[in-house]
């Protein structure tokens, strides 16, 4: 089952966060998990890290990162052969980053895409979320 959001907006996959982390907002290192049976809520799920699309909220006057790490569950039998954000393909990407910006709308705030970036900076910023 989808997680349905206030805005009526469902997370178009599972979404979490990485234990023991912190980003630059403040929260812990945000992540996407491409899986083929839904998780449910408290659950850890090992991945693999494919890539960040890294991306910034706030209004005019103040700006904060809030990148999202895109994961595939390590048992994950449909996304097997996935093993960077290039292999999603474009219009997957560009579906995804949508929905990021249209949920930070619905919630009033505003999120621009910065980005999309590979597994080896993804991993970077996971480990500097562990600092």
């Amino acid at each position: 089952m989808k997680k349905v959001l206030p805005s009526g907006m469902a997370f178009p996959y599972d979404f979490g966060f990485v234990p023991s982390t912190k980003a630059d907002d403040g929260d812990p290192v945000d992540v996407l998990v491409l899986m083929d049976e839904p998780a449910f809520p408290g659950c850890l799920v090992t991945c693999r890290i494919i890539g960040v699309i890294e991306g910034q909220q706030g209004d005019k006057k103040k700006k904060v990162r809030n990148d999202r790490i895109v994961a595939v569950e390590k048992g994950a039998h449909s996304w097997a052969d996935i093993k960077s954000m290039d292999d999603l393909g474009k219009q997957f990407c560009r579906e995804l980053e949508e929905f990021f910006v249209n949920y930070h709308r619905l919630s009033g705030e505003q999120y621009q895409v910065l980005g999309i970036r590979g597994p080896g900076h993804a991993r970077q910023l996971v480990k500097s979320g562990m600092r």
